[in-house]
């Protein structure tokens, strides 16, 4: 694995705010700029990446090379757009952070975004190219955006100067539906030199080019087993939801088949009985028939039990009845005989004159020798002794 330190120099230019690279010019490069700082860090333990910006007040560091990940993205965020891309300047601070480096074992190598027009000649950059070549540096040149002034010649020529046994390289993306990033994953840039780059990079190509790789997943377990083992577990629990799924729309499919046959079944030995239609209601009527004829003996059973026991009640009722009636005969006759009594006892009272005349005398204002006092003791003991006779002829009657 190549040992690299590495500058990437980035153009923030007003040139980046165009939209004709998806969503704009600078959000494309730093999503590129983010994947190769990923790769180059991830091929190598003890590689290092820096990045400035050539654009807006002046050429400005961000990070010196470092192996922090965290801080290299960081840096990214929140930079102003503007001014003019001074690209030999930019090449110039770039190349003078490589040489203090710390690891001065590491080779040095610069990579330039260049996305606006360059306001350089082709043989100052040439120049710039050889003062490189002498250092030992590499170039990597990404070209994108303008094409005015013959950029793209310029920029070839400073590779031309800078190139030593095939270790610089320029890419010339133009503007489409791909993402700047997307394009340069299969390009040297990533890759590295033919010298087996980085596990990172050869993913990332892989995937690009389909996930044709000689890895599961496009991952070689030994670089990175862990992304290895993950990608092998999610991939079986896909596959087991996915058989699970087709299994439980097996059984549904099972369960409507059965379903239909049963009914079928049913209907044909429907079919099969040969009984009509009409004879089926003609059985339902008679046991209906017979059914209400059961019922309506049963409510006459319970009828003449209910007459027997209302013929018992009114037939005690009229025994009670019957009592009274002879206790009140009884009284009756009682209260006879006493009225006859009492009457017998009244006309013994009134035949005595002597009683009599002396009731009347302790009367006042009666006179017992008035004539009409006497015709009317005389008219009472006539009745008096008419009603005695009566008496005496009934009870001789009666006995005989």
């Amino acid at each position: 694995m190549v040992l690299e330190a590495t500058m990437i120099c980035i153009d923030n230019s007003e040139w980046m705010r165009n939209g004709d690279y998806s969503p704009n010019r600078f959000q494309a490069l730093a999503d590129a700029v983010n994947l190769i700082c990923g790769a180059k860090t991830q091929s190598n333990p003890e590689n290092t990446v820096g990045i400035l910006t050539m654009a807006g007040k002046g050429v400005r560091v961000l990070v010196t090379p470092t192996s922090d990940l965290g801080k290299i993205l960081a840096c990214m965020h929140g930079l102003e757009i503007g001014g003019e891309m001074n690209l030999a300047a930019g090449i110039q601070v770039a190349q003078l952070a490589l040489k203090h480096r710390q690891n001065k074992k590491q080779q040095q190598r610069i990579i330039v975004f260049a996305g606006s027009p360059v306001k350089y000649d082709k043989k100052v950059l040439e120049m710039i190219g050889r003062k490189l070549k002498k250092n030992s540096v590499a170039l990597d040149v990404v070209n994108f955006g303008e094409d005015d002034d013959g950029k793209a010649e310029k920029l070839e020529a400073l590779v031309a100067a800078v190139n030593n046994n095939e270790s610089s390289h320029i890419i010339h993306v133009p503007a489409g539906p791909n993402a700047l990033s997307d394009v340069l994953i299969s390009t040297p840039i990533f890759t590295g030199d033919g010298e087996g780059g980085s596990g990172f990079a050869a993913a990332a190509a892989a995937a690009a080019a389909g996930g044709v790789s000689g890895f599961d997943f496009g991952v070689d377990p030994n670089l990175d087993p862990e992304l290895a083992l993950a990608l092998r577990v999610s991939m079986e629990e896909e596959r087991a939801r996915q058989e699970a799924a087709a299994k439980k729309a097996a059984d549904e499919t099972a369960t409507q088949e059965k379903g239909e046959t049963s009914q079928d079944v049913t209907m044909a030995e429907n079919v099969n009985t040969g009984t009509p239609e009409p004879e089926n209601k003609a059985t339902d009527l008679m046991e209906d028939e017979n059914a209400l004829l059961q019922q309506a003996l049963a409510m006459s059973m319970d009828d003449a039990s209910s007459n027997v026991a209302t013929r018992d009640t009114d037939m005690s009722e009229a025994a009670s009845e019957d009592q009274d009636l002879a206790l009140a005969l009884q009284l009756s006759v009682q209260d006879s005989t006493n009225d006859q009594s009492s009457q017998t006892d009244m006309s013994k009272l009134l035949a005595d004159q002597s009683f009599v005349s002396s009731i009347l005398a302790s009367l006042p204002g009666v006179d017992p020798n008035d004539p009409s006092v006497k015709d009317l003791l005389a008219s009472m003991q006539g009745q008096s002794e008419k009603k005695d006779e009566d008496t005496d002829k009934e009870q001789k009657e009666e006995k005989k």
